[in-house]
């Protein structure tokens, strides 16, 4: 999940981190995630049974402005019943668990990060979305049609301009392991927080299976600092919030809110981004499969790439909205920094050693 409440070279491929593992079956992750479905494609419907309802199921950071989602109901007269899980972890457990038999009709806030756990799961079923032929290729990382996707976005590092106004600002990744950044950096604990994890997956894009280990033992040594979650680390610890740590794990578009939020807004952000180590995040909608309604279910998955919900997802979510047709605000586009090379791995890699990278980072971070 992308924590973003604000009170809050793409892809890299398999990087050769490790070969791919197979359950009991003997079915590899890779061919568990990317198996094609056996059940026909659903195609979004065109007419809508009147009085008939859907559920949507999202993580608990979803927001769009009032009156956008219920347009879809003024165009098809089904109604759209929300609701809220606490993350993209939890909600997508709770769907392997349920695949077949769905407790909602739509799922959206999947990312690449956790997408393979539930297509192996056979969570989704295949759809047809016209919708998605506007969306560029390499954000369609699922090739069946089960999960479209709606928004992106990038983990990065961030740091307090004021902080360095009479001394060096850091200026990548490897200078948070250096002596003047001693016990200035704060991140989040990758167990409990989305961005946590995905920091943790930038720094392995980047260095590898054989140096990863490595980095965060020199942050280790450095004093760098774990929190639980984003709005800890963000609201309280960083100097955005009144801590004491002008460095912290957060995203390319904090600068935007930080201009957006502010009683009087600034001409420039008060916050940088550090671009060399940005790990991508893909967030997709999908049917779920089994669901009562699949044709509507479809046709407002569509809907979710239509310029009107795209065009206000920036300023709500703080995330790029997939569909390039979408009207980006002038506030969001001035502000959030541009990663021109951001950094991913294979979906199917990271279910796959999932476990292993978190016990062996909290080995070395939190011992």
């Amino acid at each position: 999940m992308m924590l973003r409440v604000w009170l809050v070279a793409i892809p890299l491929g398999v990087l050769g981190l490790a070969g791919c593992g197979s359950d009991d079956t003997g079915t590899t992750s890779k061919e568990a995630c990317t198996a094609a479905p056996r059940e026909p494609a659903v195609v979004p419907a065109t007419s809508f049974k009147p009085g008939s309802s859907l559920r949507l199921m999202t993580h608990d950071s979803f927001s769009l402005s009032d009156g956008v989602l219920e347009q879809f109901t003024t165009q098809t007269g089904v109604e759209v019943k929300l609701i809220k899980s606490q993350d993209a972890g939890s909600m997508v457990s709770q769907a392997v668990l349920t695949a077949g038999k769905p407790t909602a009709d739509v799922m959206f806030g999947v990312d690449n990060t956790f997408m393979c756990k539930a297509l192996a799961a056979k969570v989704f079923a295949p759809m047809k979305s016209a919708a998605a032929n506007a969306v560029p290729a390499e954000l369609k990382l699922d090739p069946h049609g089960r999960l479209v996707p709606i928004d992106y976005g990038d983990v990065c590092v961030n740091y307090w301009k004021d902080s360095f106004s009479s001394t060096r600002a850091p200026a990548t990744i490897d200078d948070l392991t250096k002596p003047e950044f001693a016990g200035l950096f704060v991140t989040q604990h990758v167990d409990t927080s989305s961005p946590g994890f995905a920091f943790l997956l930038a720094t392995i894009a980047k260095y590898g299976e054989s140096a990863w280990e490595s980095y965060w033992t020199k942050l280790r040594a450095n004093k760098v600092e774990v929190a639980s979650g984003w709005t800890e680390a963000y609201t309280e610890k960083f100097k955005a919030g009144g801590g004491d740590k002008p460095i912290v794990t957060s995203y390319a578009t904090s600068p935007v809110a930080e201009v957006v939020f502010a009683k009087t807004p600034p001409a420039t952000a008060p916050t940088g981004v550090l671009t060399d180590a940005c790990f991508r995040q893909v967030e997709f909608a999908g049917v779920l499969r089994g669901s009562a309604n699949a044709e509507a279910a479809a046709a407002l998955v569509d809907f979710l790439l239509s310029e009107p919900v795209q065009s206000d997802i920036p300023l709500n979510m703080f995330v790029f909205p997939a569909n390039p047709k979408a009207k980006v605000p002038a506030d969001f586009t001035s502000h959030a920094a541009v990663v021109a090379n951001p950094l991913t791995l294979e979906p199917a890699l990271i279910e796959q050693n999932r476990a292993r990278w978190t016990e062996r980072w909290a080995k070395i971070v939190t011992r």
